[in-house]
């Protein structure tokens, strides 16, 4: 789907479709005020009787509409009662406006809901979710599928509608963003929801090459098992020893800064697939287990979307890759694993995995001189149970740095929460046989896990996602849901406005 912006009267412009937002009880918008008097009060009789609905995110196509609108249908979509909108409300508006057009033949539409009035949001920001809410709305994973049927009339360009010239290139602004935005988190849900079989390590290492070739400006290096044994990554290799497929770590790094700069590094852990090892998971559902490298896919997509923008700021992505699978060489519990920090690791349960990668992952990052380091990982089952499938999970070393996280998923609308890092929590992988154990036991495993890696982040100021209950939707719409993309990019891009 192409986006782009057009400024104009709604009831002047042509299209096949034309976009507007109506309230509860009887409240037409600016764009379908200018409608309903080009129609002779179309609009307001079908809402005075009732054809029209106003509850958020209905809505109401109506064919052939009278007067000399040029438009060959409208669109009214509802907003609710409020009268200045909710900033989910207005992403829900959006993308149930797009579904329904996908669904009315229309292969063009004129959308004014960007004229909408969001509490706290600007025209970029409005522009921005439209295109990656249309995106959302149209998304699907079939690439798998032998007998694939796209829409026979697919939706094929969306344009934002402005009234005033002075407001297109705030307008333009926000496509732009969106629309790279949008293919980073494709990029993530489309590596998230390839099974295990067509989404190994070294298929995520080939991603990174292919992205290379897509942005010149990326530097991708890829270090193979004997690499990282030659630097000591004792705990990621330990994950890898049950599986055939090889582990990798994965590095890109794009330069789009001054020279001397300190970079920002995104984490991603990359189990592509996640049995659980010795410590075999319960058979249910373990086929989402493939999802278990949605933290690298994220770190895909922010790459990829950062690339695009050419965005002015340092960044490096490293994706320590690997299967974690059961096998006569892999490691068992109680062994105990030599880090490329030197710390020694007594491994209670290999089902805790995630943790093992990205410890050394992170240890590595110090490399680069980071600003800041972030690690993004579908890390344990009890921030599903603390956070539900809303909010993920924050903690760091740096309040700062959480503070701007924080402040980016409420603006990006992929929110996140913070929990305690306290070194009373720290004192749970206490073992009588290495430096640290890598469970704290049932109690608050969230935190206990983010401490274990806090163990190795001494040195740089450091925050860790938690996307174990966002990542992936279960049930009839399964699938990966590229977060947290959004609330990254949203943090990367308040970073340059700075």
């Amino acid at each position: 789907m192409d986006f782009n912006v057009k400024c104009g009267d709604p009831e002047k412009l042509r299209s096949a479709c034309v976009v507007v937002g109506v309230s509860a009880p009887r409240r037409l918008s600016a764009a379908a005020e200018r409608l309903d008097k080009a129609s002779q009060g179309q609009l307001g009789e079908l809402l005075k009787s009732g054809d029209i609905g106003t509850d958020c995110g209905n809505t109401t196509l109506i064919h052939s509409p009278r007067g000399g609108i040029q438009a060959k249908r409208i669109l009214v979509v509802g907003c609710g009662k409020d009268k200045q909108l909710a900033p989910k409300a207005f992403i829900k508006i959006a993308r149930a406006a797009t579904a329904a057009v996908e669904n009315s033949g229309a292969g063009d539409a004129l959308s004014y809901l960007a004229e909408l009035e969001v509490a706290d949001r600007d025209l970029a920001w409005k522009a921005r979710q439209t295109v990656t809410a249309s995106r959302a709305a149209v998304y699907a994973f079939d690439e798998l599928k032998s007998d694939a049927k796209p829409a026979k009339h697919p939706l094929r360009r969306l344009s934002v509608g402005v009234s005033s010239h002075e407001h297109v290139d705030e307008a333009q602004d926000g496509v732009r963003s969106g629309v790279a935005i949008a293919n980073g988190i494709d990029l993530a849900r489309t590596l998230g929801n390839r099974p295990g079989n067509r989404c190994t390590p070294s298929d995520l290492a080939q991603q990174a090459q292919d992205l290379k070739k897509t942005f010149s400006a990326l530097k991708v290096e890829i270090l193979e098992e004997k690499d990282m044994e030659k630097l000591g990554m004792g705990s990621l290799l330990s994950v890898a020893r049950g599986s055939r497929e090889p582990a990798k770590l994965i590095v890109m790094q794009y330069n789009g800064g001054k020279k001397g700069d300190k970079p920002v590094v995104l984490v991603g852990k990359g189990v592509t697939f996640d049995s659980g090892g010795i410590s075999l998971k319960p058979g249910a559902a373990m086929d989402e287990m493939k999802f278990d490298m949605c933290g690298a896919a994220s770190v895909f997509g922010s790459v990829s979307a950062v690339a695009e923008l050419k965005l002015p700021i340092n960044l490096v992505g490293i994706v320590p890759a690997t299967e974690n699978l059961p096998d006569g060489s892999a490691t068992k519990p109680g062994d105990v694993v030599t880090s490329m920090s030197g710390q020694t690791i007594e491994v209670l349960n290999t089902d805790a995995e995630g943790r093992l990668i990205l410890c050394d992952a992170l240890t590595y990052a110090k490399k680069f001189d980071p600003d800041v380091v972030i690690d993004i990982a579908t890390l344990t089952g009890a921030c599903v149970v603390a956070l539900g499938h809303h909010a993920l999970g924050l903690l760091g070393n740096d309040q700062p740095l959480a503070d701007a996280l924080l402040a980016a998923g409420q603006t990006a609308c992929d929110r996140a929460w913070q929990l305690p890092l306290w070194d009373e929590y720290d004192e749970a992988l206490s073992s009588n046989f290495a430096d640290m154990a890598n469970i704290g036991g049932r109690s608050a495993g969230t935190i206990t896990a983010a401490c274990f890696l806090g163990r190795f982040t001494g040195d740089y100021r450091w925050a860790h996602l938690d996307i174990a209950g966002v990542a992936w939707d279960t049930g009839k719409n399964k699938g990966a849901t590229g977060r947290p993309v959004s609330l990254l990019m949203q943090y990367l891009l308040d970073r340059t406005a700075d």
